[in-house]
């Protein structure tokens, strides 16, 4: 069974917009940069062609994936998003991080969309499940690495 990927509306619209890009625009740049190498001649000793070969190799394997998330994804648009009473994907929460007595906030997004150095934790990530569900008040418990780590939910808004 395919990998679900779940997505925000947003992420769903540059995907598709970026799917687009890549088999229309780019997909004739490089085939350009192939029809321009070949015509320098011997193809054995001619590093531009191998160049524009490995190009082609990269954009078909990106095409690819973008056109395995989008096949196998989820349009996350919850009905309970002005809901703020818990943790839920689309949150934006702020913690309290009772080792260093310090206020982080974060927002909870899909694996596809997650981006730890800036703020935005992924529903997959072993901080993104222990604290969906949560409420304000609740405290929280992370295995890490370095052991566990404790974490009180002081805000639930929506992203």
């Amino acid at each position: 069974m395919a990998k679900e990927y779940k997505l925000s509306p947003e992420r769903f619209e540059k995907l598709k917009e970026e799917l687009n890009y890549l088999k229309t625009v780019r997909e004739k740049e490089v085939a350009d940069q192939i029809k321009e190498a070949r015509s320098f001649g011997d193809l054995s000793e001619n590093s531009e062609y191998d160049e524009a070969k490995n190009e082609q190799g990269k954009l078909y394997s990106r095409i690819a994936e973008v056109e395995e998330i989008l096949q196998n994804c989820v349009v996350i648009e919850d009905e309970h998003s002005d809901d703020t009473t818990i943790v839920r994907l689309g949150s934006r929460i702020k913690v309290l991080d009772k080792e260093f007595d310090e206020e982080v906030e974060y927002e909870i997004v899909g694996s596809q969309e997650a981006d730890p150095m800036n703020g935005r934790i992924s529903d997959d990530s072993p901080f993104g499940r222990a604290l969906l569900g949560g409420a304000v008040g609740d405290d929280v418990e992370v295995e890490a690495p370095a052991g566990t780590i404790s974490y009180r939910i002081l805000d639930i808004q929506k992203a």
